[in-house]
């Protein structure tokens, strides 16, 4: 189920919405999360079914795994924020202290065992639905392939869990009950792309006692940003998703682009998945700010960047957190020594491209990641530093050209692209534009029409040049949504209202989240 779609936005949202609230009216702590986990559940299985036991079934797995490795760490669980007569959890019986096991004396060999087997459980069943085949193909390239179906947002899900045993087994947050972890884990507004929340961000605002009670300022915030993100999806990411898709389309058959068509195609695909990710991001901080849960922001400006570290700071925040955090520091970090530091650096980006999807064009996208921050860090070093504007300029050509292999069908779609952006092809115009202005035929040729740019008519160079200037200025000249006033946020819903309407009850088909493939 898309947030994008008119069944998840006029049937799905405000019946599971309604509900909530009327759980928390005429029902304990646990209700509105029992009715919040089978919403959960339904709009996970509303994809397929058949993937709901796997989830589930992770999800048990993943809290009894919890629960041995905190019975065994040495350190002491943190005090609870709310006093325990306030506490929901404290007259809660899945939490209560009748019936419990008997506290076991700290054993800390035992949790890193337990750890160690939480976190291998994980990436076996991740690597064996995402990974397989890929891996079958190294070793014997002939074979066949698997063709194991790739469950929905295992990626997501996966990392989710592997950071609540992390957690657990250093205590940084509080024991969990099976409801109150299930309820985290699947919250349907982070469930499918994230952002990836922290334990101890979630879990204490899951346990707030008023949290089934409707809160007008939440419902309207939430409203607004769910609506401006929407408007993010539906008109501007799917209209600059058009244009790249002609354009990569044809190198992925082997065309050869010229010049513009190159570039437009990777200009409008950087606009595409800046816009529809953002946009899902946004989406998914509303719905949760509907349900009185405050989501850490995933998005802030990255394309305002001056460095290419400062760019890992601002996209996809939660999974650059999550690396930095879970993979890079557990890597050694910089506490080793330069080289090392320079060597976790290009390992982290390298699984972080992996992880994104089982193919070549992914471990490219991150080992170019990889090689950009070893540079700027070396760079660094030498006392070095680049104007604000030349700094900006030059990661942005960076990122756009990483997108490339993200982007690509595959080497040969991505070398066929990146020959075009050189100009190795030529420049080409549309007759019409040279005709009006013949000096310019003495550096591209003239020709009906440039077939792989927008929708192949003699005008679609203005219009979609009207278009990528108009994304742009976006992105690098305003702020972003959670920086906007209430009434900044107002006069955007309006300026776009109409649009996003037309998009969501009149496009051809719902095109999915760049990210559910993840």
């Amino acid at each position: 189920m898309l947030f994008s779609s008119p069944v998840f936005i006029l049937g799905f949202l405000p019946l599971v919405l309604g509900g909530f609230f009327l759980a928390g009216r005429f029902g304990d702590q646990r209700a509105p999360l029992a009715w919040l986990l089978a919403a959960d559940l339904v709009f996970y299985g509303w994809w397929n079914p058949w993937d709901v036991p796997l989830l589930a079934g992770s999800v048990a797995i993943n809290h009894l795994l919890a629960q041995c490795i905190r019975r065994r760490s040495q350190a002491a669980p943190p005090k609870s924020a709310h006093p325990a007569s306030s506490n929901p959890e404290s007259s809660n019986p899945e939490s209560s202290n009748p019936g419990s096991p008997t506290p076991e004396a700290p054993n800390p060999a035992a949790a890193r065992y337990w750890l160690i087997a939480g976190v291998t459980f994980n990436l076996a069943l991740l690597g064996w639905f995402k990974y397989a085949t890929f891996l079958l193909h190294i070793a014997a390239p002939s074979a066949p392939s698997l063709n194991i179906a790739l469950p929905l947002a295992i990626s997501f899900f996966t990392f989710q869990q592997i950071m609540f045993l992390v957690d657990s087994a250093h205590a940084r947050h509080e024991p969990a009950g099976p409801l109150p972890y299930a309820a985290f884990v699947c919250f349907f507004p982070h469930l499918i792309a994230g952002p990836i929340v922290r334990p101890s961000e979630i879990l204490p605002q899951l346990r707030a006692p008023g949290l089934a009670r409707p809160v007008a300022a939440n419902l309207a915030a939430g409203t607004s940003i769910f609506l401006l993100g929407l408007g993010k999806k539906l008109v501007l990411a799917d209209t600059f998703g058009a244009f790249a898709n002609t354009g990569f389309a044809a190198a992925a058959h082997g065309t050869p682009l010229t010049l513009i068509e190159a570039w437009y195609a990777a200009l409008a695909y950087t606009l595409q998945i800046y816009f529809d990710f953002s946009g899902y991001s946004d989406m998914a901080i509303g719905l949760a700010r509907m349900f009185n849960i405050r989501f850490p922001l995933n998005f802030n400006s990255p394309y305002k960047a001056c460095d290419i570290a400062d760019f890992w700071r601002r996209w996809h925040i939660s999974l650059s957190r999550f690396l930095r955090d879970y993979l890079y520091s557990p890597l050694g970090g910089s506490r080793q020594g330069e080289a090392l530091r320079l060597r976790n650096l290009m390992l982290t980006m390298l699984l972080g491209g992996l992880w994104h999807g089982a193919a070549w064009n992914f471990v490219a996208w991150g080992g170019l990641h990889g090689v950009y921050l070893v540079a700027h860090r070396s760079w660094m070093r030498l006392g070095c530093r680049l104007p604000g504007p030349i700094g900006q300029a030059l990661t942005l050509l960076a990122v756009i050209v990483a997108w490339v292999p993200f982007r690509a069908d595959g080497t040969a779609a991505t070398l066929q692209m990146l020959r075009g952006m050189a100009g190795l092809n030529g420049l080409a115009l549309p007759q019409m534009i040279v005709g009006a202005w013949p000096p310019l035929a003495v550096i591209a040729r003239p020709v009906p029409v440039l077939l792989w740019l927008g929708d192949a008519h003699t005008l679609s160079l203005p219009e979609v040049s009207a278009c990528l200037l108009l994304g742009w200025l976006i992105v690098l000249t305003l702020p972003h949504v959670h920086e906007l006033s209430e009434r900044a946020r107002g006069w955007a819903l309006t300026a776009g209202f109409a649009f996003t309407v037309q998009a969501l009850f009149f496009a051809p088909y719902a095109a999915p989240f760049l990210y559910f493939r993840f």
